[in-house]
């Protein structure tokens, strides 16, 4: 069954969402997001994904402080990343208590450094972001973009011991216009032991029950919740797992 994991996305210490990647298409939907993850877990969340989006701007982490307030007070598990590119940038990300750091644009810049992580952590912990548009992958906070296709860059680290990627479609990101299933369903057929993470587009259970049946193991809603086209509790209704 697909685990559904809320989403926090922070710019300034503010919860907001971008519409495809765009800054200058920025929402705040509250300025407390110590408050929305206390929500969260009151509605029985365990696990948050947190995005530190200055941090992936800038390329260096400008929110830990923050996320390490909101795991201590809610008691909820933490994958994160933004402007994670150095050594001392993961140690500092699990010193903060995240329990899985999410690597993109290193991946493409530093990809040694990514192996490293690799093997030093394992990928149960270390996890790949691919930020795809146009079947390209982008970095730097979806800014910049690059001409290494998906496959190629999780071909890169299989050997190395990734377990995981969070694979997100930027033209559907923030848009409500459903998820990109034909990716997912295609990286499930091509790399069938990898657990593939759904980000980007969904705006309804449907869409959520469309990728369980397509065998992708867990998904990343931020805005359908905040809009009010998902709730926590017609998820657990629906049988599907928010509490890993």
């Amino acid at each position: 069954m697909i685990e559904i994991i809320p989403a926090i996305d922070l710019i300034g210490g503010q919860c907001v969402r971008l519409e495809q990647g765009r800054f200058e298409r920025k929402k705040v939907y509250d300025a407390n997001p110590l408050e929305v993850a206390l929500r969260f877990a009151e509605a029985g969340c365990r696990h948050l994904h947190i995005v530190d989006l200055d941090g992936a701007r800038f390329g260096a982490p400008l929110q830990l402080s923050l996320i390490e307030k909101i795991i201590a007070a809610s008691g909820v598990t933490v994958q994160s990343g933004g402007g994670i590119q150095t050594e001392e940038a993961v140690e500092s990300a699990f010193k903060s208590g995240i329990k899985k750091v999410i690597m993109g644009t290193v991946a493409l810049r530093k990809p040694y450094l990514m192996e490293r992580c690799l093997l030093k952590y394992g990928g149960e912990q270390i996890v790949l972001s691919a930020d795809v548009l146009n079947d390209k992958v982008m970095v730097s906070g979806w800014q910049e973009g690059s001409e290494v296709g998906i496959k190629t860059l999780i071909d890169r680290f299989l050997p190395f011991g990734l377990l995981e990627i969070i694979a997100t479609d930027i033209n559907r990101d923030g848009m409500l216009n459903g998820p990109a299933v034909e990716l997912y369903s295609k990286l499930k057929e091509q790399f069938p032991t990898l657990r593939i993470v759904a980000s980007g587009g969904v705006s309804s259970i449907a869409d959520i029950k469309t990728l369980n049946e397509n065998g992708v193991e867990a998904v990343v809603v931020g805005k359908a919740i905040y809009e009010g086209r998902i709730s926590l509790e017609e998820i657990m209704q629906n049988g599907y797992d928010h509490a890993r």
